[in-house]
């Protein structure tokens, strides 16, 4: 599904990739670990075309993404990339039903079926009884479960998660990578997670693990 050939990133004289390479297989779990400065998040972003990368080729389903106009990976983003952060980024004002919608919203689909979808996704994801609650009304678990819903309203293909247990207590974080396995099984959704947790990445089919910007055995 996605493959990534020799990517090179560096911040001023700082390299934090150093020629990665990696691929991603439809329906599978990968967990990303490595140290704080390790070069995680920075995979992760170019991975999820948040940042391009100084040199290397980045390919999702056999399309070039590395030569795509910022426009075009806007697009591509919405509609086949999903991401879920150690913070939420909810918005206080809107419902969860309301949070969830929003990708749906930009992606043009109808208020209609982007409202049945939130609310399939909710009810599956066990906030069916939290549809019109604020994100100040939910727990720290509720509201990274209505930012997964978010994540996968638009049916992507695949979801990014950079730490997204970090904000959650033992249980709350054991049951979110339950999710994410069980999304796995049921959807085929294919899942990248960069996180500290050892434990929790051993739940993954693969735990790549990431030192000075290069896979170590």
């Amino acid at each position: 599904m996605l493959r990534a050939n020799d990517i090179v990133k560096s911040y001023g004289h700082l390299q934090v990739l150093r020629g990665i390479d990696i691929e991603i297989t439809q329906g599978e779990i990968v967990s990303i670990v490595g140290s704080s400065g390790a070069g995680k998040t920075s995979l992760l972003h170019i991975l999820g075309t948040l940042e391009k990368p100084d040199a290397g080729e980045l390919l999702f389903e056999g399309k070039a993404l590395h030569t795509f106009s910022s426009s075009q990976l806007s697009e591509f983003r919405n509609r086949r990339i999903g991401f879920v952060f150690q913070f939420h980024h909810l918005l206080p004002e809107f419902t969860a039903l309301e949070n969830v919608s929003i990708p749906g919203w930009i992606a043009g689909k109808s208020n209609k079926q982007v409202a049945q979808d939130a609310i399939d996704l909710l009810d599956r994801l066990g906030l069916s009884d939290k549809l019109n609650a604020k994100p100040s009304e939910l727990s720290g678990g509720e509201q990274q479960r209505v930012a997964v819903a978010r994540s996968l309203i638009n049916k992507p293909g695949i979801v990014f998660a950079d730490e997204p247990t970090g904000n959650l207590d033992s249980a709350n974080a054991r049951s979110l990578h339950n999710l994410f396995q069980q999304l796995r099984d049921e959807l085929q959704q294919t899942f990248v997670i960069v996180t500290h947790n050892e434990e929790l990445a051993s739940m993954s089919n693969r735990v790549l693990h990431l030192k000075d910007g290069k896979w170590q055995s």
